[in-house]
């Protein structure tokens, strides 16, 4: 089985500024949502440090020849290890930012972050604070994490309450976050995956917006992941938008489902009469749509932070300037194809992708400095 990547991320109806931001990762298998806390103090930069980190963490040290910033815990899988150990690296660095600037005291972030096993037949999912992830399956929903929130402690605790009595209840307390503290417990929760599947990675801009039933329905809108971000995004706006909305969306495919497709182009491609057989039209390949579309008109719109990459596909990539960006992990499918085509797109669907309030702080000249301005 492989996976396949969407991520997008909006600003809202009411807010000034997006204080989410998300990273996706396929050469990894490695997708994450964080939702910066602190407004004025700094949030922005929560969320955009612990990616950045995160993006450093997979990029330099996941592999063969690694050094591991804290202790490998031989009771956890590979996957397991790499996503508790960068989450709680993420948030060693916000805790040791907001120490060093009285203006970024109090800043903190949520996260929540998978990693799928190279065969994709398991996944990973961390996560601290109430950034969510669901499973979509066979036409149901689940949430696969529990929220780090007052609203959902309490009602675990006493179960009892009445929903008037849980409305009372501020709404907006986090217990448990990114940046309060020198290190951090990551809930871990690792399950088998099944062809099919999809796993929604999102702030509380869209579960705060939207029930579990509309978010289902909107995976109906479209087969298409980057639309299906797109139809999210925007119901959680028509619903009153009253924060940024952030989506990552990691669907699993089996196998054959690349084949099978094709041989349905092939049966319908198939010329009925003597025509010439090298005039029939060939089957797409998956590889064209592995490139993520980038854009420089919009600070929410999600690029690459690999600028050589950037420069090779700025003539044939179209401007996205919706802040969306798709991924396809197709290592296992173009294996063994001698195709040039096929191996100049395979390195771009590993590039990784992020998005939010990392991009506008990497417009702006990146973190080193920032707080102490």
């Amino acid at each position: 089985m492989r996976t396949s990547f969407a991520g997008k991320t909006d600003v809202g109806l009411l807010r000034d500024r997006n204080e989410d931001s998300f990273l996706v990762f396929p050469k990894h298998r490695f997708a994450a949502v964080a939702d910066g806390m602190g407004g004025h103090l700094s949030g922005d930069v929560a969320s955009a440090l612990a990616v950045s980190t995160l993006l450093d963490f997979y990029s330099n040290t996941v592999g063969p020849d690694r050094t591991w910033p804290f202790q490998y815990d031989e009771d956890l899988t590979e996957e397991e290890n790499c996503v508790v150990v960068g989450v709680r690296l993420a948030n060693q660095h916000v805790f040791s930012r907001a120490r060093r600037s009285q203006n970024a005291s109090g800043m903190g972030t949520t996260i929540v972050a998978v990693m799928f096993t190279p065969d994709a037949r398991q996944v990973s999912v961390g996560h601290v604070g109430d950034s969510r992830c669901y499973r979509i399956r066979d036409g149901h929903i689940t949430q696969l994490t529990s929220d780090h929130s007052l609203v959902s402690e309490v009602t675990e605790i006493a179960p009892w309450l009445s929903d008037d009595e849980v409305n009372q209840l501020p709404s907006n307390v986090i217990t448990r976050a990114l940046g309060m503290a020198p290190d951090v417990v990551v809930d871990l929760l690792t399950t088998e995956t099944r062809p099919g599947d999809s796993y929604l990675l999102c702030s509380d801009g869209l579960n705060g917006m939207l029930s579990d039933e509309e978010i289902l329905n909107a995976f109906d809108s479209s087969e298409d992941l980057d639309n299906v971000c797109s139809e999210l995004v925007t119901r959680a706006n028509a619903a009153g938008g009253n924060d940024n909305t952030t989506v990552v969306i990691v669907s699993v495919k089996g196998d054959h489902d690349d084949s099978e497709a094709e041989a349905a182009d092939d049966d319908a491609a198939a010329p009925t009469s003597d025509i010439d057989p090298e005039a029939e039209v060939a089957p797409t390949s998956d590889t064209d749509v592995d490139a993520a579309p980038t854009s420089d008109t919009d600070v929410d719109a999600v690029r690459s932070l690999d600028t050589d990459a950037e420069a090779d596909e700025a003539a044939g990539s179209d401007a996205n300037p919706e802040g969306d960006a798709g991924s396809d992990d197709n290592a296992d499918s173009n294996a063994g194809t001698p195709e040039p085509a096929s191996n100049e797109a395979e390195p771009e669907a590993e590039m990784p992708i992020a998005g939010g309030a990392i991009e506008l702080i990497e417009q702006q000249g990146g973190l080193d400095g920032l707080l102490d301005e």
